[in-house]
């Protein structure tokens, strides 16, 4: 899943007559010790595989260098993170209103998971065989992406549901904590075979498809992991509808200090990832590394993001959600002045980039170590301090409206394509840093104990 981005909560895969029926489903006030066990299970190897998938799929690093290779502008490599990641909150306050009433959630998810399936293959063959026209081949991948990241919207919510009523409260920062640190390793792994395989002798752009191909098996093991886990069922709930949601809002957000404060929180994280796909593209067109460091920059990625865990996971069960995000604002400050500070010495050393290329290639490493160890911290973070905040029988309408303010906002990429063809990127990095600054601050706002 925050996904995930960025790895973003996921649905399951498969459908069929036993989704349906609820009499096989344990009641709420009957739990089962070895259906919780065997809930925690299904979940932990759901997010081993998605994470996985996550490495093969990166969008900062793998679909930036593959649109990249394909003569993509800026504006349009700004826009593959922001579909990816904007498109899959966007939808949620519709789905909000159309699950409320559900008493089960799983349906949904595998529902959705198909659909993610099939727009994953169809990303395989446009790679494999449309690369020779790049405008064609952009924009059906571009396509393909955005019903891929909606139909994530779809089953994204659900999923966060089934999380809150399987996994009890005070697991919950283990349960995520345990997904990303092995599905860390995991990535790390996939990092390798990409890295052989962009070394390899296999010709562009079948390197990219044999990559898409193995992150489309991982990702559909593991919607059908998640689809085993056995969901009691929700307390009846009056239906709504997305005009209700809509109108529910500002009365939400008047009545709420503490989901308000949160609110302001993610949407100035949400902008300041306007650099991300940036930080590929200016190492490459820039700084003028090799095409093979984008392997070692996806095992920087992957590499940091299980240690990170470590530190997150302890930081969350002594400190809390709001200690995390605030640290994590920090440490994601330091990703885009690192890439100023490496730029300004590339061409101070040699009056170009080209010169110290294979130094400063390697000096740049910091910069992807420092924002996958912020990500994974904002992945523990949010879920965590969002679950907490949303009273259960308020918890879709908080997730839906959270995540469909600060999807229109996780389209900020695109803003930045903008100003890196105007201004440079430069400019780029520089107003991330400084929203980075201000989220930090307002984090003091936080509910504490959250």
């Amino acid at each position: 899943m925050p996904a995930p981005p960025t790895s973003s909560p996921d649905s399951t895969s498969g459908s069929g007559p036993a989704a349906d029926q609820p009499s096989s489903q344990p009641s709420v006030s009957q739990p089962s010790v070895r259906t919780d066990a065997q809930n925690y299970r299904w979940g932990v190897l759901n997010g081993l595989l998605v994470s996985t998938g996550d490495g093969f799929f990166n969008v900062t690093v793998v679909l930036s260098g593959f649109a990249a290779r394909l003569g993509a502008s800026n504006t349009v490599i700004g826009l593959l993170p922001a579909i990816a990641q904007g498109g899959w909150m966007l939808p949620q306050i519709l789905v909000a209103a159309k699950v409320r009433s559900l008493p089960y959630k799983l349906p949904v998810y595998r529902s959705a998971a198909g659909l993610r399936t099939l727009s994953y293959l169809a990303m395989v063959l446009i790679t494999a065989f449309l690369w020779h026209t790049p405008a064609l081949c952009l924009g059906l991948f571009t396509l393909a992406m955005t019903v891929n990241a909606l139909a994530s919207g779809v089953s994204g919510l659900p999923f966060l549901e089934v999380v809150s009523k399987v996994i009890p409260s005070e697991r919950r920062s283990a349960f995520f904590g345990v997904r990303n640190l092995y599905g860390g390793l995991l990535a790390f792994g996939a990092g390798l075979i990409v890295r052989w395989i962009l070394g390899s002798g296999l010709a562009f752009p079948y390197t990219y498809a044999l990559i898409f191909a193995l992150a489309t098996a991982f990702y559909t093991g593991g919607y059908a992991m998640f689809g085993r886990v056995v969901e009691p069922p929700d307390p009846p709930q009056p239906p709504s509808n997305l005009r209700q949601e809509w109108r529910a809002i500002p009365q939400l957000l008047r009545a709420d200090a503490h989901f308000r404060a949160f609110l302001g929180v993610r949407l100035l994280l949400a902008f300041a990832s306007l650099a991300d796909p940036f930080y590929t593209v200016y190492a490459l067109r820039v700084l003028e590394v090799p095409g093979s460091m984008l392997g070692v920059f996806l095992m920087t990625i992957t590499g940091a993001a299980p240690l990170s865990n470590v530190l997150w996971r302890r930081v969350a069960e002594r400190k809390g959600s709001r200690r995390i995000i605030r640290y994590s604002a920090a440490v994601a400050f330091a990703a885009p002045i690192t890439a100023l500070g490496l730029g300004q010495l590339a061409s101070g050393g040699s009056g170009g980039a080209g010169g110290p290329a294979s130094h400063i290639g390697w000096l740049y490493l910091a910069v992807f170590m420092a924002s996958s160890v912020a990500t994974q911290g904002f992945n523990l973070g949010h879920t965590n301090h969002l679950l907490n905040l949303a009273p259960a029988h308020s918890r879709s309408r908080y997730i839906g409206t959270l995540n469909t303010l600060v999807g229109l906002a996780l389209f900020a990429p695109v803003l930045g394509g903008v100003i890196a063809d105007g201004a440079g990127y430069g400019a780029v990095f520089g107003l991330s840093a400084l929203l980075f600054a201000a989220a930090w601050l307002l984090c003091g706002k936080l509910r504490r104990d959250a």
